[in-house]
């Protein structure tokens, strides 16, 4: 005879019983955890689990708490266990949103490891956990966010093998970049472009780097084409192009300036050095965006060409020889400007270099015709036509002149 035939069955208020008896059980071993009774808290989170019928939230809970417990005692083996464990609860117990948070939670606390093998092991469970859930929105980032894991370690043949699954991700079934994930493909191209950067892999940074600004149907977080101007702006100086990089560095600022990240200063600092680079007379500052950084102490080091400024940013370290030709070639020009003749030993003394280096200062800008004369090798002079003496020619030099004896200074400081 069944329970139908007594005239009665489970009513809600049994189940509801039940789940008061096991939220009470989860409590009771956060109770003994804090009272620092690891192994009773360990049986309790175990018991909880035991008795559910079906997988559900406090189970899932309590072996997110087992994961954190074994990790912190060190025992990694049963810490893959439990966590393998309560990602087969993603897929009906939780919500997706709850499981989202709790994964990325427990990625944060791991993260951190220095045992290679073992984080590796835990992304490559996590992923698949996820795929089985057909997560797909989780499974790209926890990629993507392994991969950075990888690039900030400089373990940049882990990386490729995860550009690889992401860039396939993204396809369509053409084997082509599918457009539609088009934000997708900007968060990939951002951490290959970077890491093209890193390794000076500059002919498929370029070749990136156009693919990433043609895509018009992405709304990406502006931190994402802050990183992909940012990295433009670094190849455009390598390459010499110095208006093109204070450009990108200008829309890596504004993009950072949007998305409240601290490397806007950073990429302002460098819009500075393409600006001087470049001989320009636009005030970068007297734009809205970039105007209330003016007098930012690392941004006033820089444009006065502090020591610290200039020396302590490898980047920047780079281009001082640039710089130092540059600011030279000013002066340069600012000294031989009343002249027709002038000796290149007064040269030499006028800028503090030596009067080798003045004749191939000098012999460059007259091949680059920006000076109109030519070098008398027996009397070391440079005889001047007298159109180069021209106002329009030597405009702006003023203001490199007062900062040269500050820069060497500074170089030969860090140098000594």
């Amino acid at each position: 005879m069944s329970d139908d035939d007594y005239g009665f069955e489970y009513s809600d208020d049994d189940q509801d019983e039940e789940d008061v008896n096991i939220e009470n059980r989860y409590y009771n071993a956060k109770g003994d955890l804090a009272e620092g009774d690891v192994e009773k808290a360990l049986a309790s989170f175990k018991e909880v689990v035991s008795m559910e019928d079906e997988k559900g939230e406090w189970g899932f809970k309590a072996y997110k708490q087992m994961v954190k417990l074994h990790f912190k005692q060190g025992n990694h083996a049963k810490m893959m266990d439990a966590y393998q464990q309560m990602l087969t609860y993603i897929k009906s117990a939780v919500t997706r949103n709850y499981s989202e948070k709790v994964i990325n939670k427990i990625l944060d606390l791991y993260s951190a490891t220095e045992q290679m093998e073992l984080l590796q092991n835990f992304y490559e469970i996590t992923l698949a956990a996820l795929m089985e859930a057909k997560n797909d929105r989780l499974w790209f980032k926890t990629n993507l966010r392994l991969g950075k894991l990888w690039f900030d370690r400089e373990e940049y043949g882990r990386l490729q093998r995860i550009l690889k699954e992401l860039h396939k991700s993204c396809e369509g079934e053409d084997g082509e970049d599918d457009l539609k994930k088009g934000t997708q493909l900007l968060e990939v191209y951002a951490l290959e472009i970077q890491m093209y950067t890193e390794t000076k892999n500059n002919k498929k940074l370029a070749s990136l780097y156009t693919k990433a600004l043609e895509i018009k149907s992405a709304i990406p977080h502006p931190k994402i084409m802050g990183v992909i101007r940012e990295c433009g702006g670094k190849m455009h100086m390598v390459q010499r192009e110095w208006e093109k990089a204070r450009n990108d560095f200008f829309e890596a600022f504004k993009n950072y300036d949007e998305a409240g990240v601290q490397r806007r200063v950073q990429c302002l600092k460098y819009l500075v050095l393409a600006n001087m680079l470049m001989n320009s007379d636009i005030n970068p500052f007297d734009s809205q965006e970039a105007k209330p950084y003016k007098n930012d102490p690392e941004i006033v080091a820089m444009t006065n060409l502090n020591s610290r400024s200039v020396m302590g940013d490898a980047f920047i370290k780079a281009y001082i020889d640039d710089l130092l030709k540059n600011i030279r070639t000013q002066v340069l020009l600012k000294v031989i400007k009343p002249y027709t003749r002038i000796s290149i030993g007064f040269i030499a003394r006028e800028i503090n270099i030596s009067p080798a280096e003045v004749e191939q200062l000098l012999v460059t800008l007259i091949l680059d015709g920006m000076i109109d004369g030519s070098i008398d090798q027996l009397s070391q002079q440079l005889h001047l036509n007298q159109s180069s003496t021209d106002k329009a020619k030597y405009q702006a030099a003023e203001k490199w002149a007062t900062q040269l004896q500050t820069l060497q200074q500074a170089v030969i400081g860090k140098l000594a």
